[in-house]
């Protein structure tokens, strides 16, 4: 999920930048689509970034959540290296980071033999603002790399 739409006030370095208002209702917007249509989150990856968190809290999911200073700023290797972190236990995984990652790390995750091409080829011309792509990831969370899953869906929450 990439982070809702953010404020820009004056002096506020990016990594501190909050949520706008449209931001906050969009998010809330994903929570209700998440709960609605995907199985029960079990865990959360969420960037330390203010807009992130504020994203995660306007969802109203309430999984474990780990905040990392990685995915700030991350490249897709470094999301699917957490990615590989995540322990058998948990069977589906929230991340909530940002642009222009979010969309890479879809992408590359995803097998055009078994994915949704049309919700790839949405991706691929934008990743909106509380933008959910949704990925079915076989076996352990050790053995994502790229092209080991396939995307199911991309849902813009509006």
């Amino acid at each position: 999920m990439r982070h809702g739409k953010s404020a820009y006030p004056d002096g506020v370095p990016d990594h501190e930048r909050p949520l706008a208002p449209r931001g906050e209702r969009e998010a809330r917007l994903a929570g209700d689509w998440l709960r609605a249509s995907t199985p029960a989150i079990d865990a959360v990856l969420c960037s330390t970034a203010t807009r992130t968190r504020e994203t995660l809290l306007c969802t109203g999911i309430d999984a474990p959540a780990q905040f990392l200073g990685r995915l700030y700023g991350a490249t897709p290797g470094t999301v699917i290296d957490e990615i590989n972190r995540v322990g058998d236990d948990v069977a589906t995984l929230l991340i909530v980071g940002h642009e222009p990652t979010t969309s890479s790390v879809a992408l590359i995750l995803a097998d055009p033999a078994g994915s949704n091409m049309a919700a790839a080829e949405s991706i691929s011309e934008k990743y909106p603002t509380s933008a959910i792509a949704v990925l079915d990831v076989p076996g352990r969370w050790t053995d994502v790399e790229p092209g080991s899953a396939a995307l199911v869906e991309f849902h813009v929450p509006r």
